[in-house]
């Protein structure tokens, strides 16, 4: 009797950590499309009418802190193209706080394995962002 409820509740955590995991993925998706369409509402009330210059391409900063700050301070000033951008990192962030979630579960649950290619996982994400934008 004592082994069926240890499995039942190994189970029952599992099933948890599914869930969680699950809403997490579902609602991250929802929010950052959600703060998107608001931004991109935002940018067609203040700059619906411009006509827009495809014909150059303009490149931002590289730098991946000068970036964030640009963007937080966009927001804070109500730019709409700031806020889509935000929308977007958020949308990028939801894999990321999956993997970190996985790697705290993999850890107490002992499965050291999977603790070790999670950690490769962000590892590479993190290599990629921030030397990506040092070109």
């Amino acid at each position: 009797m004592e082994k069926y409820k240890i499995m039942t509740q190994e189970k029952f955590e599992e099933r948890d950590f599914q869930l969680i995991i699950g809403n997490l993925l579902r609602y991250g998706v929802w929010i950052s499309l959600s703060v998107a369409f608001m931004g991109g509402i935002i940018y067609l009330l203040n700059h619906g009418n411009e006509l827009e210059n495809y014909s150059t391409f303009y490149e931002n900063d590289t730098n991946i802190f000068k970036v964030i700050i640009n963007i937080y301070n966009g927001v804070v000033q109500g730019q709409g193209e700031s806020i889509i951008l935000l929308g977007i990192i958020l949308l990028f962030i939801t894999p990321i706080l999956r993997l970190l979630i996985s790697l705290i579960v993999f850890y107490f649950e002992k499965d050291y394995l999977y603790v070790f290619i999670t950690m490769i996982v962000i590892l590479i994400i993190g290599t990629s962002i921030f030397f990506g934008f040092s070109h």
